[in-house]
């Protein structure tokens, strides 16, 4: 038990001492002695119990030899009649789960305990024999199980339908011989009984989905009284409604009317499980979430914490995919905002944030404001999150909601939260651009006081990207040399880079540039020296008003050159000489990712950390790479690369994926393939593309791989030509063609022989998808208004029956390849007609903008109008022509 002790007379803070703390397992161990003597002591002998229990569940292991010592030293306090301690025993004896031959020592005062007239230690009795028995065991004492499923006294009847759920993953066939007592305890009047006792026949016919249904629908009749039964039945029923849904064609819900009327059951928890499983049925109607929903508004205004958290939780759910079903509880919700309990209060923000209207939002952030000092950092996060979502669903509100980052910035809190702001800011100016000035100055304010150097260095480096392109750049160089002064030597490098990529981009500054720059040649930390030497040299030492080299914009903004993998493994390998290292010997190979790490996908980042849709580096390392090969270099400039498309089951001899280059007049296939064989070596590898079902191509060169040792990825290309500007598809069959050689395990070294192999892989096709660019826009009404509208092209078209509005939405969106704009990709449950707006840059640069407006009928038949504006009319005109033909 703890108690509570003066940690020092001078002070009134008190600390909470635990009484086991010190003890050592040889100690308690010495102690358990006390078991053996002649007249035992109840009192003392529990004492060393707990302790012994103590140390197990801390983890602390006995041998073999301490186990069967205490075992047979604990079955001795069976001559002792105390209550208590027969409890302790039974504890214990459960906690040290004795092998088979010590089981039989305790197996007779078990089975005597069973039977005995004091319903307390029949009731442990049976758990502790159902924990440690084997199945031979089991069917002697089967009998006397059957009957105490049956027993008058609850608490009998409980341990044994508990002990059974238990045995049921080790001895099934026994225990579902028991199905009729189990029935029987299923009528009891006990609440537990029949709580244990449904829980443990659900169990028994879990595979057999129409015992399941004949067991739910016998219960729903009313024969459940036990509130904490009927909310198992309620889930039993929500998982038949959710079975039953696929195969019920029409349209009738069964137990829907079940589910409703416990929504006027006299038990809370009843109802709760009730609504919340209304909520979660799939493809659930306005109507028939109505009744839910008030009752859930209802609990909101409880006294009891437990129902207001739970049922502003549930509603934090719907409101994910039905913010429209949750907006009457606005005003209760608004009400929590001030709660007590500050999880309640978090959950009541986030919910209101996601159903609020832009008009509401100023209020919203008035409130929040006071609301924001009083809970805890893991909580901020989850609503600043929110309040990012809500500023990309209302652009026009960037003002208030980036205001209320900034000021919640300059408050007090851990790295995570400051983070989560810096990345929506982040976030904010990248999708919203009227954005980008306000929201550049807010994280300048921020790194004048950041004790984080991370957070400092990474708002820099997006500073040196973004700010040169507005409209003063001028403004923001005082705060970026104050961190030359006033920071660590990392920040300090991360500022002098950030100064020269404004020195490179606006020649106005130039001469500033180079004066600040100047000063960082003195500093203490020799590689802010070396940047500052380096940026003087590569920019012009003489600071003239002159425009910057594209050599110099490519040093400071381009991406390396060589993959960053290969530079490391190459400066590994790297042995000092009298010859320096030459960067000319790095493989530019862009090398796929190892299985292993294909394997344990990591998690995907946000904010800072983030690149774009589709990360510059990659597009930039792509282009390098192809245009070094010189087959390749005379195809101009690469429009897109498609992310890799596998050719080969997981787990495979050889692992092959594709990446498709498109240019204007060529796509080039770059398989990336991997020799997972560690006896083979492969040589003069390449694929054989058949294109007979690609009439518009035709194949122009081919660059094998000379060598693949084991699992070192690598490439090998084909290109072909096409008409040039046009969106040419068609299928891909591919064959990998090359000579094995075998590798002697202790040598290393292959064969000099080989043998000529084929392995073949999956088809590819190129569609029309590829040739677009999914890049969004941050107001489409805007974006639509301000193109011509004479390129506009509109036409309707059947799409067929469908599942629902949803599917046909996902179909279009993947046939067009085009970004979704304003999360218009999410459908409502139910909905009958929806708008979905796309973007995107088609081949040859061209924008091109997608108003898409579905509707369905009753017969589930789907109907698209399709209107497509773009900076050429062609292009509008090919959109349609996918969609015809696709």
């Amino acid at each position: 038990m703890a108690q509570l002790v003066k940690k020092d007379d001078d002070r009134d803070e008190e600390a909470e001492y635990s009484p086991f703390v010190g003890i050592e397992k040889g100690a308690v161990l010495q102690e358990a002695r006390v078991f053996n003597d002649p007249q035992l002591d109840p009192r003392r002998c529990s004492q060393v119990i707990t302790k012994l229990l103590y140390l197990l569940n801390q983890g602390d292991s006995f041998t073999k030899f301490e186990a069967t010592d205490v075992f047979f030293a604990v079955t001795k306090l069976f001559q002792s009649k105390d209550i208590g301690l027969r409890r302790m025993v039974y504890l214990m004896i459960k906690e040290l789960s004795p092998c088979a031959d010590e089981v039989i020592i305790v197996t007779s005062c078990l089975m005597k305990d069973m039977n005995s007239k004091t319903d307390m230690y029949r009731a442990n009795a049976i758990r502790v024999l159902c924990r440690i028995i084997d199945g031979t065991l089991l069917t002697q004492i089967e009998r006397y199980l059957k009957q105490a499923i049956v027993d008058k006294n609850p608490v009998v009847a409980s341990a044994a339908l508990v002990s059974g759920i238990h045995l049921l993953q080790t001895n099934p066939e026994i225990v579902k011989r028991w199905s009729n007592e189990v029935q029987e305890a299923v009528q009891s009047r006990a609440a537990l009984v029949q709580f244990h006792a449904l829980a443990l026949l659900h169990k028994i016919r879990q595979n057999d989905r129409l015992a399941v249904s004949k067991l739910v629908t016998s219960l729903t009749r009313g024969t459940v009284r036990s509130p904490l039964a009927q909310c198992l039945l309620i889930r039993y029923t929500s998982q038949v409604i959710r079975e039953s849904s696929n195969s019920n064609q029409t349209g009738d819900r069964p137990f829907y009317d079940y589910l409703e009327g416990c929504l006027r059951h006299k038990a809370e928890m009843v109802i709760f499980e009730a609504a919340r499983a209304i909520t979660e049925l799939n493809g659930v109607s306005s109507r028939e979430l109505t009744p839910a929903i008030t009752v859930l508004q209802l609990f909101l205004s409880s006294s009891k914490p437990v129902l207001r958290f739970a049922a502003v939780r549930t509603l934090n759910k719907v409101a994910m995919t039905r913010p429209l079903a949750v907006t009457n509880c606005n005003i209760d919700m608004e009400s929590l905002i001030a709660d007590q309990n500050r999880s309640i209060a978090t959950l009541a923000i986030t919910t209101l944030l996601k159903t609020g209207n832009e008009s509401s939002v100023d209020r919203l952030m008035k409130q929040i404001t006071n609301f924001m000092s009083d809970i805890a950092d893991e909580f901020k996060i989850v609503v600043v999150e929110a309040i990012r979502s809500l500023c990309l669903k209302f652009p026009l509100k960037y003002r208030s909601l980036m205001n209320f980052l900034s000021n919640i910035l300059r408050e007090e809190g851990g790295f995570e939260y400051k983070k989560a702001i810096v990345d929506s800011i982040v976030i904010l100016i990248r999708d919203i651009p009227d954005a980008k000035e306000s929201g550049l100055l807010h994280l300048c304010e921020f790194i004048e006081d950041c004790e984080f150097t991370y957070l400092s260095t990474q708002i820099l480096h997006f500073l040196g990207n973004e700010g040169p392109k507005t409209s003063d750049p001028s403004k923001y160089i005082r705060y970026i040399y104050n961190r030359v002064i006033l920071e660590n030597a990392t920040v300090r490098a991360s500022a002098v880079c950030t100064l020269a990529k404004f020195g490179a981009m606006v020649d106005s500054l130039k001469p500033r540039i180079f004066v600040l720059l100047r000063r960082c040649l003195y500093d203490s930390d020799d590689e802010v020296r070396d940047r500052a030497t380096l940026y003087l040299n590569t920019l012009g030492g003489d600071g003239a008003v002159v425009e910057t080299d594209k050599d110099v914009k490519q040093f400071l903004f381009g991406s390396l050159d060589i993959p960053l993998v290969n530079l490391e493994t190459s400066l590994k390998n790297y042995e000092p000489s009298e010859e320096p290292f030459d960067i000319n010997s790095v493989p530019k190979e862009v090398r796929s990712q190892p299985l292993a790490e294909k394997k344990a996908a990591g998690k995907k980042p946000s904010g800072l950390g983030a690149p774009p849709a589709a990360p510059a580096s990659t597009v930039d390392t792509y282009e390098k790479l192809l245009s070094s090969i010189p087959e390749f270099s005379s195809f101009g400039k690469l429009f897109k690369s498609s992310a890799p498309v596998e050719l080969t089951e997981a787990e495979t001899e050889y692992a092959v994926n594709v990446v498709k280059h498109i240019f204007d007049g060529h796509v080039v296939f770059q398989y990336n393939c991997t020799n997972t064989i560690p006896e083979q070596l492969l040589e003069d590898v390449s694929v054989i593309v058949d294109a007979s079902e690609a009439e518009e191509f035709s194949e122009v060169a081919v660059k094998p791989l000379r060598s693949l040792p084991y699992d070192s990825p690598g490439q090998t290309f084909v290109a072909f030509e096409k008409p040039e500007g046009v969106t040419a598809v068609g299928k891909f069959l591919n064959v990998l063609r090359f000579i094995v050689k075998e590798v002697d395990p202790s040598s290393g070294e292959a064969e000099d022989g080989g043998v000529e192999d084929e392995y073949q892989l999956e088809d590819l096709e190129v569609v029309a998808a590829d040739y677009i660019l999914k890049v969004g826009v941050s107001n489409f009404r805007n974006a639509w208004e301000s193109m011509d509208p004479d390129t506009e092209r509109v036409d309707e078209y059947g799409l067929g029956p469908r599942e629902s509005l949803a599917e046909a939405v996902g179909v279009v969106i993947n046939l067009l390849g085009l970004q979704p704009c304003e999360g218009t990709e999410v459908v409502p449950n139910n909905a009958r007609s929806h708008t979905c707006l796309l973007s995107g840059v088609y081949i040859g640069n061209v924008k091109v903008l997608v108003r898409l407006s579905f509707g369905i009928d009753s017969r589930k038949e789907v109907a698209m109008k399709l209107a497509v504006r773009s900076d050429d009319i062609s292009v509008s005109d090919a959109i349609h022509e996918i969609v015809a033909s696709g």
